[in-house]
């Protein structure tokens, strides 16, 4: 008798299955492999990167495109253009297959529960890829981490993870994306921990960091990065506070104008006869032309951020090639090229960083130290401006420079930007774009299960009715005192008002006899099956009512709804949030 391979398989899953289900240690595995994971995935997309610009830039082996001089100009005009058309084309293909659009690791975690489709990110990380490949001024970062979180995801829903563990699976899978790219795993589980799940969770400390570092482990033993030596820089003094905090504040202003610009770049290309296919052409047009001033404002600029950092530039240059930048990323975004801002924000903040040093050295010369100095604290706080979290910026520039006195001054001027940042724009990038879709989403936090939770699901389908016609006697006799809370009186089959029980008996014996109709309460407000809890909340502080019938489109009562029954299921899965936070059992 043959044995039963099948069986042992499925028994064998079905055990791995319980191990990462009830496990911290089987969780931690897993992020373990999401980290190699993540690794493979930067060095494959970083590798694709470099021969795309090394075949249509014709740049020389391992140079960086941001930084080569002696491009053909026909090159780095037509590249751009021609790589656009090609890419609207595909992108138009693609959308007639997709009834929505991708969901990126942040929407996922907000509104999905962590749940995302591998094939969709995959398809984004191409997207990305072609993007910077052509010369786009975006940034490879949605790609690396789409495609990481997507595999996470994946990888979760095999095992049939929890609802909080798949959101820190994906957590795992950006980060450690973020980690390997820049060879810094700090930053990375802080990015994980800022941006993707929106809160620093206690128990995801072990999994976040298992996954951020064997990220950056793969990448450093099959492609170990190289960067240029940074310049010497000075420890901060007590006296340089004022004018490291006066940098965030700048630099929240140049990233407020760079959300801005995109979206009004944006929303010029819509209200213009092109058709949507052909605005990434037009746009790369843009870029090539910027670019046969100075090729820094093709791609992502990582390689220009290391030059920059240690190569002098003078006031003029330095404000000419941030504009160009900004105008460039601006324009890549709004004319459709996918990708991120992270890269690009950073080259940004570099070059924000030498205008404010050459500008402060004019007006007070002796008194600036190294431009260098204000250029690393500016890369940080600008990207923090336009992507968030400043922790994650902050220890970029920790394992960057090794130098903790120099990151508690980019930590004094990453918390000016963010604030200044809210207070006067409100959010970063991914959550901007958000808005403008209409999505009130202000970061990673889990309000999913909010909108999971509609009125269909909580409502009490067995209710009360009266028909408005009743007589009183014998809606007295029907429900006595205490038979039932709340009433729905209906007119010809459909909600006609609510009545309180109580009210049936207020009357006064030899008083004229009352109709139902008088007893009539929120005759013109009633909830919807779809309603959200949140929206159910809301109506009933409006109408202080104590319960609200339940319609559907026709009139017709599918079931009532009370506001303890809600409070209570908000109550209870708030705890249940919490205790996932917290690492705590919930009863």
């Amino acid at each position: 008798m043959t044995p039963d391979f099948t069986t042992g398989e499925r028994h064998l899953a079905q055990g791995l299955r319980r191990l990462v289900r009830t496990s911290e240690l089987g969780i931690v595995a897993l992020a373990a492999l999401v980290g190699v994971v993540a690794g493979l995935v930067v060095i494959a997309m970083n590798a694709a990167l470099q021969a795309l610009h090394e075949l249509l830039f014709r740049i020389p082996t391992a140079s960086h495109l941001s930084i080569t001089e002696g491009i053909a100009p026909f090159l780095v005009l037509l590249v751009p253009a021609l790589g656009g058309l090609a890419f609207g084309l595909c992108v138009r293909a693609f959308l007639r297959t997709r009834a929505s659009p991708p969901v990126d690791p942040i929407e996922a975690n907000a509104l999905q529960g962590g749940r995302m489709s591998l094939g969709d990110s995959l398809i984004v990380a191409l997207q990305t890829l072609f993007s910077s490949g052509v010369g786009a001024s975006v940034g490879l970062e949605a790609g690396y981490t789409q495609a990481a979180a997507g595999f996470a995801s994946w990888f979760g829903r095999v095992f049939h993870v929890r609802r909080a563990d798949l959101r820190l699976l994906v957590g795992c899978g950006a980060g450690a994306a973020i980690g390997a790219a820049f060879d810094a795993p700090l930053m990375g589980a802080f990015y994980g921990f800022e941006l993707v799940l929106g809160t620093y969770a206690i128990p995801a400390f072990v999994p976040m960091m298992t996954a951020t570092f064997a990220a950056a482990l793969t990448q450093q033993v099959l492609a170990p990065p190289h960067h240029p030596p940074l310049p010497a820089l000075h420890a901060p003094q007590l006296s340089d506070l004022p004018s490291v905090l006066l940098l965030g504040f700048f630099c929240a202003l140049v990233g407020i104008a760079v959300m801005r610009g995109a979206t009004l770049v944006e929303a010029g290309f819509r209200r213009s006869a092109l058709p949507v296919w052909l605005r990434p052409a037009v746009g790369g047009l843009i870029v090539g032309a910027l670019a046969l001033w100075n090729p820094a404002v093709l791609s992502a600029g990582h390689g220009a951020v290391y030059h920059f950092l240690a190569a002098d530039t003078g006031l003029a240059m330095a404000a000419l090639l941030l504009v160009a930048k900004v105008m460039a990323s601006s324009v890549s975004i709004g004319a459709g090229f996918r990708g991120g801002l992270f890269f690009a924000s950073l080259l940004m903040g570099v070059m924000a960083g030498r205008v404010y040093a050459a500008g402060m050295g004019l007006i007070l010369p002796d008194l600036v130290p190294a431009h260098a100095f204000y250029a690393l604290i500016g890369m940080s706080a600008l990207a923090v401006a336009v992507v968030g979290g400043p922790m994650t910026m902050t220890l970029l520039a920790l394992e960057m420079t090794g130098n903790l006195q120099l990151t508690l001054a980019v930590l004094a001027a990453a918390g000016t930007a963010s604030l200044a940042t809210r207070r006067l724009f409100g959010f970063s990038f991914a959550t901007w774009r958000f808005h403008l879709r209409g999505e009130n989403i202000r970061g990673a936090h889990d309000i999913g299960w909010l909108r999971e939770l509609t009125v269909a699901t909580l409502m009490r389908r067995e209710v009360p009715l009266l028909d408005i016609d009743t007589p009183l006697i014998e809606a007295r006799h029907r429900y006595p005192p205490g038979a039932t809370a709340y009433l729905v009186a209906t007119e010809n089959g459909r909600y006609a008002g609510m009545i309180a029980p109580a009210a049936l008996f207020e009357t006064v014996e030899g008083e004229a006899p009352l109709t139902l109709r008088s007893l009539l309460r929120h005759t013109d407000t009633a909830l919807r099956p779809t309603a959200t809890l949140h929206e159910a909340l809301d109506l009933f502080e409006r109408t202080e009512a104590d319960a609200l019938a339940v319609t559907l489109p026709d009139g017709t009562v599918a079931g009532v709804l009370s506001e303890a029954h809600a409070v209570k299921r908000y109550s209870d899965e708030m705890g249940r949030r919490l205790a996932e936070v917290t690492g705590e059992k919930f009863d």
